[in-house]
């Protein structure tokens, strides 16, 4: 599984994702269950976590050489080398900069590795090139099947 969805969480909806996510990925808990992100903030991360903790296998795919960078500006790079220390295995795309070409192209990894897509999504359309809701379109132009996950409750930053 592949996952997919929003950066920006509040910190009142990480616990009710978290939960949605783990009642949906417990199905597969264990050996059968691989993993699939890029361990972006917020629902890569959370994914990522609850992948590790049912016991199951992670792939991280790293959009660009620059992308730890990019996690380190933003506050998370602890975060980042912990998830990538912990993964089986780490894809890092032919991509300099991190950027909406390199997201797109980290999608499509994601996409030729998974046979089925989470998104932690609020069904809004995107803001920019490889977000969420570019994800999601894509997968169903592909045949992937799409899990949306979005628990009562949750919300988005601002």
């Amino acid at each position: 599984m592949a996952v997919t969805g929003h950066r920006d969480l509040t910190g009142r909806s990480v616990p009710l994702v978290r939960e949605a996510l783990v009642a949906l990925l417990g199905a597969y808990a264990g050996d059968g269950l691989t993993g699939v992100s890029c361990v972006a903030e917020g629902a890569d991360a959370l994914f990522a976590d609850v992948v590790l903790d049912l016991g199951g296998r992670l792939v991280v795919v790293v959009p660009a050489r620059d992308y730890r960078e990019v996690q380190a500006e933003a506050g998370r790079a602890g975060e980042f080398d912990r998830l990538r220390r912990a993964a089986a295995e780490v894809v890092v795309m032919p991509y300099a900069k991190a950027d909406g070409e390199a997201y797109a192209a980290a999608n499509r990894e994601l996409f030729r590795r998974a046979d089925r897509l989470v998104a932690v999504w609020d069904g809004r359309p995107g803001n920019g090139r490889g977000g969420t809701a570019d994800a999601v379109a894509e997968a169903g132009e592909r045949g992937l099947p799409v899990e949306v996950v979005w628990p009562d409750g949750a919300a988005r930053l601002g």
